[in-house]
């Protein structure tokens, strides 16, 4: 099979596509016919190895990539039989996983049946950024009466969180650096939406929205730093950026990265399959790569170019 090996640490064109043996399934596990495989930000930090001290760095070389959609067509043993053939999605664990293949692993306790209406790139970004944000929505606790802040807004976190927002019956705000993002974002809810990279934005944000009670960011860095420190103190940020110190201002911060999240992945994943299914938090796949091109999709991710749920296509794929 072809897949993506990793050698070194280093920037996007250290992923190099090869042909490697086809992976065999273990006892209680499946081997997966890929036609998605997600990309996360964390992706490119592993790749970089620039991790937290608490995330040990994977051994090389490996074949990244967590996230895959696609169909079984083996199974190991002990495995229920009626899997064979089966349409899923699966998040296959932490770090360096196999997930960037034309054939992935995946323990059969990791598998969801992929929804009927659901396209293989939209289940990878359901059960990846999609269970993120049923986290980040259930922690904000949002309110109609809630004016809510979202960074990134055109990303794939951005518009599953617009979404929720509009859902609860909130003002939704959005924040990106571009006007091809805004509109992405208006498209999305937004019903406020600004550009963060141009002069004075934190002015007319202030100006169009007095009044701001929620901030939810992942983007980390000096715009919600800014932004928090103009949310009414009854109100409430909701993080995971990683970001921890130097924010200022009397309003509640909730960080949703670690522990928080971690006891409850499986139904958050349930959640976010559930509302991407039946329309309520859609998934928007902004970007899409060929397989061999994973090193071009990395560097596009890091530089700010993309929109929506980044993922990679096979040639299993049909796309």
């Amino acid at each position: 099979m072809r897949a993506i090996r990793q050698h070194e640490f280093g920037g996007p064109e250290v992923l190099r596509l090869e042909e490697v043996p086809d992976p065999t399934p273990g006892p209680g596990q499946v081997r997966i016919r890929v036609e998605a495989a997600g990309i996360h930000r964390l992706d490119t930090s592993i790749r970089a190895a620039d991790l937290p001290p608490t995330m040990p760095r994977p051994e090389l070389p490996m074949t990244p990539g967590r996230e895959v959609a696609g169909v079984v067509d083996e199974v190991g043993e002990g495995v229920d039989a009626t899997w064979l053939g089966a349409k899923v999605v699966a998040h296959l664990g932490p770090g360096s996983s196999g997930g960037y293949a034309e054939l992935a692993v995946a323990d059969e306790t990791q598998l969801y049946l992929r929804p009927d209406g659901l396209e293989s790139a939209e289940a990878v970004a359901a059960i990846g950024t999609g269970r993120t944000s049923a986290a980040v929505l259930e922690a904000a606790q949002i309110s109609p009466d809630d004016v809510v802040v979202v960074t990134s807004a055109a990303g794939g976190m951005g518009a599953i969180l617009l979404q929720g927002i509009r859902n609860a019956g909130a003002r939704a705000v959005g924040l990106a650096g571009s006007d091809a993002k805004l509109e992405i974002a208006r498209g999305f809810g937004a019903q406020t939406a600004i550009d963060y990279r141009t002069d004075g934005w934190l002015e007319r944000l202030r100006a169009e929205e007095p009044r701001i009670t929620v901030l939810l960011d992942g983007l980390g860095g000096e715009v919600p730093r800014q932004v928090y420190a103009h949310l009414e103190p009854e109100g409430r940020m909701v993080r995971f950026s990683g970001d921890q110190d130097g924010y200022e201002g009397a309003a509640k911060i909730v960080d949703i990265l670690g522990p928080w999240v971690q006891g409850r992945i499986k139904e958050f994943e349930q959640v976010s399959l559930e509302a991407a299914a039946d329309g309520t938090r859609r998934p928007y796949v902004g970007s899409r790569f060929p397989l061999a091109e994973a090193s071009a999709a990395h560097a596009a991710l890091e530089s700010r170019e993309t929109t929506g749920k980044v993922v990679l296509v096979t040639r299993s794929s049909g796309l």
